[in-house]
Formats: structure tokens, sequence, C-alpha cells
């Protein structure tokens, strides 16, 4: 305590809000504080001093806390920003992954469609295939038919050329014995 201490007391001209207020004293609060003196007080230099050291503290707490809300206020909004291009991404991911399936059922439609178009394709294939088969079969048959027929009438022929022959030589004989007769002895 300094020994020039008044001892009277001074008029306050703003003091430090009581506790029962709801707001927290400001810096400039702090800086105009006055407090009233008093016998083996505090010293007033290093009260005051300790005051403006405290309100420039607080008054830099509270720049660096309004700077930190600035940007917390920022990155909410880059967060919300993230957040709806996560849910565009997760749309058009969702829309793709559709579209994938979609082109991959239409896929297997068509090869399906396709492969019934190629067995209904064989199918008639196959009949016609099976139907000039039986002509052609009926063909050979009828080719046989009359192979039979030929080698029949071959045979017929052969036989009454072979009669013929066989008359002839017997006739032949006859008309040579009857000539044999005819003929003078001599």
């Amino acid at each position: 305590m300094s020994n020039t201490e008044d001892l009277t007391p001074a008029v306050e001209t703003r003091r430090l809000p009581s506790p029962d207020r709801h707001s927290a004293p400001t810096p400039l609060d702090m800086r105009q504080a006055k407090f009233n003196t008093a016998m083996r007080g505090y010293e007033k230099a290093e009260v005051n001093a300790f005051l403006l050291e405290a309100a420039d503290g607080y008054e830099q707490a509270l720049r660096e806390n309004d700077r930190l809300r600035q940007e917390v206020v920022r990155l909410e909004a880059s967060l919300a920003q993230y957040r709806d291009l996560e849910g565009t991404l997760k749309a058009a991911l969702m829309s793709a992954h559709k579209a994938s399936d979609d082109m991959k059922s239409s896929a297997q439609a068509e090869a399906a469609r396709i492969v019934r178009e190629a067995e209904g394709q064989v199918e008639i294939l196959m009949q016609r295939t099976q139907a000039q088969l039986e002509d052609v079969q009926r063909e050979i048959d009828g080719l046989r038919m009359k192979r039979r027929e030929s080698e029949v009438m071959l045979e017929s022929i052969i036989a009454a050329l072979q009669n013929t022959l066989e008359f002839v030589r017997e006739q032949d004989i006859r008309e040579g014995r009857f000539l044999q007769h005819l003929r003078p002895t001599a």
C-alpha cells in the first residue's frame, strides 16, 4: 500500500456490475471501473493496471471468440455445401446404379429374345431340312423302285432273248437235222 493513498472516500463514477446482473462486464466497463478507497486497501495503480490488462485480454478473447464464431458459420456453410454435394453424388450414384441395372436387364431381355428367335429359326430350318430329307428319301425310294422295275424288265427281256436264242438254236438244230435228212447221202 502506498503512503500517498487518499484516505477520503472518492466519488464513484462507474462501478463494476453486481453479480446479480445478467450480462457480463465488457472491456469498456473494466477500463472505466472506479473503486472506493478504503484504509489498507489495494494499490490503486496496480488494480488499474490489472484491470486494463484484464480488459485487453478480455477484449482479445471476445475478438477471437467472434472470429471463431464467423469461422464456425463459414465452416457450417461449407459443410452444408458438402452435404448437398454428397446428396447429389449419392443421387447420381443411385441413378447410375439404376441405369446400370436397367441396361443389364434390357441386355438380358434382348439376349433372351435373340436366343428365342435363333431357336425358332433353327426349328424352322430343322423342319425344312427334315422335309427335304423326306423328299429326297421318297425320290431315292422311287428311283429304287424304278431300278427294280428296270431290273425285272431287263431280266424279262434277257429271259425272252434267251428263250428266243434257244428257240432259234433249236430251230437251227431242227432245220439242220431236217437238212441233213434232206441232203443226199453220197
